[in-house]
């Protein structure tokens, strides 16, 4: 039987308005789903379970005397542990609790709290969300449920985002992203992650890892559900129902598509490759068009990401001034890439502001001709977590991760990543998808159509081989 919280967003609050799916019954099933799933799962840091059922009676009390109940009325939700939250301590991936300013709604919590939402607890992140493939040695790294004998990496840095939406925990998943920690683990997990355009939300009350880079978003089941959270969070529109069918209305629905002739494709492992290239010919077959175009930009973007030290000298400098005892604290795996990073007054932090600043002025160009473009989410099937924890293998699968995702952040581009199929190992793929700056709401209507050509990941991909055991 498929879980309640697999149900499309919008046709979950409207059953819940209507009165035929109780908030109480969906959220305590999505406690039972924790409850089956969560000791081999491992998404979470800590489970909310009496808080969220009384929010749930809350909501269930609302609709029972007929109020009008906001977007996310009794939805369940999972927040990365890098937000502050209202009852929770903030931990940031690190082995203690952060300081109690660190315990207040972020502005992306209190969006869905205030609009309903049921937080049913906080996931696990890489310690202060420095890191891609979701290794945590402090509390665990989550398990990727599409492998049921080998623990395989979750992606990171949003670890337990994208495992709470298959453990069926969660509706939507709280992440950040810098460099790709919303994208990386949504396709290596088989969902839907948006990057919006940079400082389109505010990042208060999230523990910074860049400050020139980081946002806030979810990772969803479909498009469609990432379409209705950016409908109900964001500023401008503030109505789901609206948004979608803003998304929904005629116009053009075949897109111009512009793949870079850069060296991430090149890296694609073949089976990888093999499934990209068939959602691709899936589209064109549509009637889309697909163009391969220079793609030195985006080259350079993962040069100033990778290569410079951008966000690690932002990250540093956080610690240096805010959390200096956390320092002596950070696991190797973090904490020798940190304290290599160049410090924030140093000639080659300089540098790297200076050669992002010249990206972002010419990255309008990669636009002229085409509407988005397209690149892995990421090239490689998720490894065995053993292969992969830590030493010079981490470092080098690490930047591995990070390569296709990475460039859009330094442009200050929206991105999206869908789940288009599985490799060989039977682990999902995903086809990322970028817009120009302040594209957001035509990069969600391309994705749209995108999804609903090649349909959403319950058709797509199937269910995760671990689930499957339990049924």
């Amino acid at each position: 039987m498929t879980p309640a919280t697999w149900l499309p967003l919008r046709e979950t609050v409207e059953g819940i308005r209507g009165g035929r799916i109780s908030p109480v019954e969906l959220v305590s099933e999505a406690l039972d789903r924790h409850e089956l799933e969560g000791r081999r799962l491992r998404a979470y840091r800590r489970v909310n379970g009496p808080g969220a059922l009384k929010e749930a009676r809350r909501v269930e009390r609302a609709v029972e005397k007929g109020e009008e109940l906001p977007p996310f009325s009794g939805i369940p939700i999972s927040v990365k542990d890098l937000y502050g939250v209202d009852g929770f301590l903030t931990f940031a991936g690190s082995p203690r609790s952060l300081p109690s300013c660190w315990t207040r709604d972020g502005w992306l919590v209190n969006r869905f709290r205030s609009q309903g939402a049921v937080v049913m607890g906080k996931t696990h992140t890489v310690e202060f969300a420095y890191g891609a493939l979701g290794v945590n040695p402090h509390w665990g790294t989550p398990r990727n449920p599409w492998d049921a004998q080998v623990h395989r990496i979750p992606g990171g840095s949003s670890s337990g985002a994208g495992v709470s939406l298959w453990e069926g925990s969660a509706m939507v998943a709280l992440g950040t992203d810098t460099g790709g920690s919303i994208r990386i683990p949504a396709s290596m997990t088989g969902g839907v992650g948006l990057r919006t355009t940079t400082g389109r939300w505010p990042t208060d009350g999230v523990v910074p890892l860049s400050s020139s880079l980081d946002v806030v978003g979810a990772l969803t089941r479909s498009v469609e559900d990432a379409a209705y959270v950016f409908g109900a969070v964001d500023p401008r529109w503030g109505d789901p129902v609206a948004f979608l069918e803003e998304l929904g209305r005629p116009g053009a629905s075949r897109f111009r598509l512009g793949r870079p002739s850069a060296e991430v494709w090149e890296a694609c492992e073949s089976g990888v490759r093999n499934v990209l290239e068939q959602a691709l010919e899936e589209l064109v077959a549509a009637g889309w068009g697909l163009t391969s175009l220079e793609g030195d930009l985006i080259r350079r973007g993962e040069v100033v990401y990778l290569d410079m030290g951008l966000a690690g000298a932002e990250c540093r400098a956080f610690l240096q001034e805010e959390l200096d005892e956390w320092i002596p604290l950070l696991h190797p795996v973090v904490g020798d890439r940190i304290r290599r990073a160049p410090e924030l007054g140093s000639a080659e932090y300089r540098e790297a502001l200076a050669e992002r600043e010249r990206i972002r002025g010419e990255a309008g160009e990669l636009f002229r001709d085409v509407s988005v473009w397209v690149l892995p989410s990421t090239t490689f099937s998720p490894p065995p977590l053993e292969e992969v924890a830590e030493g010079q293998a981490y470092g080098t699968v690490n930047r591995a991760a990070l390569r296709p995702t990475c460039s859009a952040s330094v442009m200050d581009l929206p991105a999206i990543t869908l789940p288009v199929g599985l490799d060989p190992h039977g682990m999902p793929v995903g086809l990322q998808l970028l817009g120009p700056r302040g594209s957001d709401e035509e990069l969600l209507r391309v994705a749209l159509m995108a999804e609903r050509i090649l349909g959403r990941s319950d058709r797509r991909l199937g269910v995760p081989s671990l689930l499957g055991e339990s049924g």
